[in-house]
């Protein structure tokens, strides 16, 4: 039984789709005007996690990610360029996906913003017509949060506190509420990036409209889970229920049945974001990291606390992968003769706590430390040759399993010199035994032989000196 942790109503919830085994599901992608950066990737392969494991567990899911393509910093970014903001919009949404492939992502379908303009029109017609909107001559058409009293369900917040739910699209001295959020902004003729329409004018989709036009479309009024970063419950995410809720006539509870998001990355306690000038973008750190190791590291913290960034964590990743890949080397080459050891009872028990553990919310840093634990039970009896064929093959097999729902376990291993890693291994056992001056002895040897030696929570790191 799958259990989500619903922001919606604050509980950990028993998953159990609109329609049988069809799963309906929608994460907010990027504003393509720059390269995707690291904080963008956590949400991205985290819920890339969830569609493989859904999948794994038998459902057929139907996964959607939209794309921003039309908006003042796409404009903005166009102006700098000396280009048009189509052309801006559809270089950085190509690199998006190549970063996305490098990743491993493989779930979505991606839905365009401009590709939903009629839908957008639609619905801002349909809430006007309800009188959920009203129009401000020369600025556009805003919700009037006072027309919907459910707003702040997702947030814990009311219309009376969202004086900070405005961005520069929604500032407006003529605002009935201060909170009121554009759903229609109008434009002037000989601006980029609008279309016409009789009833609302010269224009484009505000910020919000185009999330709940795409899912309408797409889904009906009703889905089964909305995905997206704990930055968008407020004020994103409450204006797109506003919205929905409003034209369809339903309950914030039966727009979305579960509602899940992601923690930050927090670099020294404070949140990554390409405001603060402090994070790093993705094909930045592809050039340093293989696609497992970010994966690992992104996947290590639990999806809804914050995720810590720096070098030292990405490392630790970089030597858990080595692990990884020592482990899956090993097992290939086992061929013991005689009594194993290892019995498939301990191999089915860490692979059902693993199962057990992605039931519990997704809790991916639990099920790998059963991984782990299994590798630690096969180290010593894999160390002196008498794991057989059988139980190497089922320890392959479930690390097979782990591989198509996590995409983090390596295709390649380095090529680690055979005498450095005897030498490592030596070195662990000491340790193990507390014989840290003979240890310290081992590490010299190793550095005689160009590589070092990096103590982690994961294991040793065995990295090549630099020249």
């Amino acid at each position: 039984m799958i259990k989500i942790s619903n922001t919606i109503s604050g509980k950990k919830e028993e998953f159990a789709p609109m329609e049988g085994k069809k799963v309906r599901m929608f994460v907010c992608g990027p504003t393509v005007y720059d390269y995707a950066h690291i904080g963008n990737a956590r949400t991205f392969v985290f819920f890339d996690v969830v569609v493989k494991y859904l999948r794994y567990r038998g459902y057929d899911v139907d996964y959607i990610q939209n794309i921003t393509d039309i908006d003042n910093k796409i404009i903005n970014r166009a102006k700098q360029e000396n280009k048009t903001w189509k052309d801006v919009a559809d270089f950085y949404f190509e690199k998006f996906k190549e970063d996305a492939k490098a990743l491993g992502i493989t779930g979505p379908r991606y839905a365009k913003a401009t590709d939903y303009i009629e839908e957008v029109k639609k619905q801002v017609k349909t809430l006007a017509s309800k009188g959920n909107v009203y129009l401000i001559n020369g600025d556009g058409w805003y919700f009037d949060l006072k027309t919907f009293s459910e707003y702040g369900k997702l947030s814990g917040r009311n219309s009376e506190m969202a004086d900070d739910a405005i961005s520069r699209i929604d500032e407006s001295e003529s605002k009935r509420n201060k909170g009121d959020f554009v759903v229609w902004k109008s434009v002037d003729k000989s601006e980029a990036g609008y279309w016409d329409d009789n009833e609302l004018g010269y224009g484009r989709p505000g910020w919000h409209i185009e999330d709940t036009a795409i899912t309408e479309k797409e889904f009906g009024p009703q889905y089964d889970i909305h995905g997206g970063g704990q930055d968008l419950i407020f004020p994103h995410h409450e204006a797109e229920i506003s919205q929905q809720c409003s034209a369809a006539n339903i309950k914030p509870k039966d727009f979305v049945r579960y509602w899940m998001h992601t923690g930050f990355l927090v670099n020294k306690e404070r949140k990554m974001s390409k405001s603060l000038g402090n994070f790093m973008t993705v094909r930045e750190l592809l050039r340093k990291y293989s696609k497992e190791i970010l994966r690992f590291y992104l996947l290590s913290g639990h999806y809804r606390s914050p995720l810590d960034y720096s070098d030292k964590t990405l490392r630790q990743s970089a030597a858990a992968m080595q692990r990884i890949s020592e482990f899956k080397r090993s097992l290939e080459k086992a061929d013991g003769k005689g009594e194993n050891i290892i019995n498939n009872i301990d191999i089915n028990e860490s692979e059902r706590k693993f199962f057990s553990a992605l039931d519990e919310d997704f809790n991916i840093p639990e099920a790998l430390g059963y991984l782990f634990g299994l590798i630690k039970t096969f180290n010593l009896p894999l160390r002196t040759g008498v794991v057989n064929r059988e139980s190497a093959q089922s320890a392959l097999e479930f690390m097979n399993k782990v591989d198509i729902i996590l995409g983090i376990i390596p295709i390649e291993y380095e090529n680690t010199p055979s005498d450095v890693i005897k030498l490592v291994t030596k070195r662990e056992k000491l340790r193990e035994e507390n014989k840290y001056e003979e240890a310290d002895k081992i590490r010299a040897q190793i550095e005689d032989l160009g590589y070092k030696v990096e103590d982690t929570v994961y294991g040793p790191l065995v990295v090549r000196q630099s020249a």
